[in-house]
């Protein structure tokens, strides 16, 4: 019998969720959006790596930088909680006694990564996230299992990559770029990406960055 289950959402069209709508105005994805209730008001953090993105809009206007992580900058801004917590997909899910794993923004739809026991569970986080968005579509459905042979299992969300990023991975390893001896080095790769080798090196650290943090999670 399957020990609980690790589901992706995409949530599109979440009016309430102003990381979303700055995510649709950039390339680069919004990450480690994190929140906190306290004295009736949320306060909530994200992770960009533009920070026009976010001191060139009026989507959040109240947003603060809170460090400067030199390739990232992190913000914080505050909600009044009540009325803007009402059409938000986190609080939605939370409402249900679910806490959100992670959560992100790409190309304006709100990615989460829920942990439930079944698929009946799995239903009503669904149908809680239809009341306060346009569609819900599920990315990938792992099921957990107490087979001690296989309790290692990580799941790696590639919907983290970039369009770009993954074209870049896959190019390169079309390529025998990770191959040893290397099928074509970073030049070649770069070549038939049409960038320079800098930018080839760019997005492929980021892209090995992301998927790392996935199969090797801290703790």
């Amino acid at each position: 019998m399957p020990d609980g289950i690790r589901v992706g959402l995409a949530v599109h069209g979440a009016a309430g969720c102003p990381v979303a709508a700055l995510s649709a105005r950039r390339d680069e994805p919004v990450t480690d959006v994190a929140w906190t209730r306290s004295d009736g008001s949320i306060t909530e953090e994200f992770r960009v790596r533009d920070p026009d993105a976010v001191e060139e809009t009026d989507l959040l206007p109240d947003a603060a930088s809170v460090v400067d992580l030199g390739d990232e900058r992190v913000y914080r801004y505050r909600t009044g909680g009540g009325t803007a917590e009402a059409g938000c997909a986190c609080a939605a899910i939370e409402s249900l006694g679910v806490p959100v794993a992670d959560a992100r923004a790409e190309d304006g739809a709100l990615l989460l990564t829920l942990h439930l026991p079944d698929l009946d569970r799995l239903r009503e986080a669904v149908a809680a996230l239809d009341d306060v968005a346009d569609r819900v579509a599920v990315r990938y459905l792992i099921e957990g299992t107490a087979d001690e042979a296989t309790t290692d299992r990580t799941v790696v969300d590639r919907g983290r990559l970039t369009t770009r990023q993954r074209e870049v991975l896959a190019t390169a390893h079309r390529m025998g770029y990770f191959e040893r001896p290397r099928g074509a080095n970073a030049e070649a790769v770069a070549a038939e990406l049409d960038i320079a080798p800098a930018t080839f090196a760019e997005h492929l650290a980021t892209a090995q960055r992301k998927l790392l943090d996935e199969a090797l999670p801290e703790g």
